[in-house]
């Protein structure tokens, strides 16, 4: 079967366009999301198809939501005959995923524009409830970020957030090589998937603000950062220690923190 060659199709820059040509990478893929018939999957900006036609043929039909109106042609093209294809032509930041679960949670793929990877996952985490797991192909960075443990330079906001709402694992890095056009930064493919028992939050606002506000001064102690909303003392009652810089603190500290500043405080201003 005659499929689109990537290399005659001109990516947009607008739409941080790279698509993967790699077959043995995405073969690693697929392995790693293990699709099956019956799984309600569904892929974020499919573009030409690469995943679409390794995965389609095994889930039987899949949902794909792309905003490039100039690709789902070719997608249809290269996808034709290999099973049920529902493409939905909107941004993935405006779409209500709840609305395609009706009575099977959701697998989310995809290969996200790197411009806009992390407002996608934020996004994602408000719909959770109705996802069984995600993989997704991020900037290497990203993806090391997310994962990444106290102690780390590269623990900070992203890591503490995504791993609130998932359980965050990186399955293997991706060269620049296996695109076309080439991104000038490694990729990576990371699963995650929604925690079985949320974690005990008694206010989301609180917590996040909390945790923004401590990663904008990752430098300065915990007593200095949150001088406004804890004393030393109360500090200290938490098991925190006020000479701790947030990059140290475990993210059940932030949440100790933060649930106890809502008992006592209140909403924060």
């Amino acid at each position: 079967m005659k499929i689109f060659n990537p290399y005659q199709h001109q990516a947009k820059k607008r739409f941080g366009q790279n698509f993967l040509t790699d077959y043995s990478i995405i073969d690693r893929i697929v392995a790693g999301i293990q699709p099956k018939e019956g799984d309600n999957m569904l892929e974020i900006g499919p573009g030409l198809g690469a995943l679409t036609r390794q995965v389609l043929p095994k889930t039987k039909t899949m949902t794909v939501i792309e905003l490039d109106r100039d690709v789902i042609p070719k997608l249809k093209f290269n996808c034709d005959g290999l099973g049920e294809l529902n493409i939905v032509e909107k941004d993935a930041l405006k779409v209500d995923f709840s609305t395609f679960a009706r009575d099977k949670s959701l697998r989310v793929i995809g290969n996200l524009p790197y411009n806009i990877s992390t407002p996608i996952l934020f996004h994602l985490f408000d719909h959770l409830s109705a996802i069984q797991d995600m993989h997704f192909m991020l900037q290497k960075e990203v993806v090391e970020r997310i994962v990444a443990q106290p102690g780390s330079k590269t623990y900070g906001r992203l890591s503490v957030m995504t791993q609130f709402f998932c359980d965050a694992q990186m399955l293997f890095i991706v060269p620049p090589e296996a695109f076309e056009p080439p991104p000038k930064v490694d990729s990576a493919i990371i699963r995650l998937k929604p925690r079985i028992q949320p974690l005990q939050c008694e206010d989301f606002a609180t917590f996040s603000a909390m945790v923004t506000e401590a990663f904008n001064m990752r430098r300065k102690t915990v007593r200095n950062v949150w001088k406004k909303r804890l004393t030393e003392e109360e500090l200290k009652t938490l098991k925190i220690d006020p000479a701790a810089r947030p990059e140290n603190l475990e993210l059940s500290a932030f949440l100790d923190a933060s649930n106890f500043v809502y008992r006592t405080q209140g909403l924060l201003e």
